[in-house]
């Protein structure tokens, strides 16, 4: 019985403990919940039950959010996201290259421009060019390196906030900027276009 215990790794016996701490917590909550809704009050033991788990809860999320981007950090270096991206370009090429002339033929500034004779095959060839330098700069191993550089930096500093408590310091992230009344919105039956 307690084989399969010992088979686990550090990072999956501190994931079980967490399950089963969280399991705990969930079920003392609902009851609770249920126990209040039919008028009664909740027993002292989920009370005490529920502030244990999150005094349990708290000394362990530091250690294990290190520990879950320590191995996400190792999984992605492993990939070749850059390389994937640009299987993706070469599988749906055909596609994209009507999408963008597509896109090209209906943008309202275009307009003029498009009655000039050779426009399609113009459209076509830049497609076609950029697609290609798209391609090639993506199938490009130093890409791979460059991606892996921004992913790795970027949990570094993720890590070290983590551990220095950062983010606590900043509370609520601002919300977003809006969107500009004078940014194109796309429409799903047709083209972009910039709103009056």
């Amino acid at each position: 019985m307690s084989q399969w215990l010992e088979d686990l790794t550090t990072l999956q016996v501190i994931g079980l403990i967490v399950a089963i701490l969280l399991a705990g917590s969930i079920l003392a909550a609902i009851t609770g919940a249920i126990l209040v809704r039919f008028g009664k009050r909740q027993p002292w033991v989920l009370q005490r039950a529920s502030r244990l788990i999150y005094k349990l809860l708290g000394p362990i999320k530091r250690p294990l959010t290190i520990v879950v981007l320590d191995e996400v950090s190792a999984v992605i270096q492993t990939g070749k996201y850059t390389k994937n991206i640009s299987d993706a370009l070469l599988e749906n090429h055909d596609e994209l290259k009507a999408l963008v002339a597509e896109k090209v033929r209906e943008d309202p500034n275009a307009r003029l421009v498009s009655k000039l004779p050779g426009y399609e095959r113009v459209v076509g060839e830049a497609s076609e060019t950029v697609l290609r330098v798209l391609i090639e700069m993506l199938s490009d191993p130093r890409m791979d390196e460059l991606v892996a550089d921004l992913l790795r930096n970027n949990l570094e500093q993720i890590r070290r906030a983590v551990r220095q408590k950062d983010h606590e310091a900043i509370g609520d992230a601002a919300p977003a900027d809006p969107i500009p009344d004078s940014a194109p919105r796309p429409r799903s039956d047709g083209p972009s276009i910039p709103r009056s």
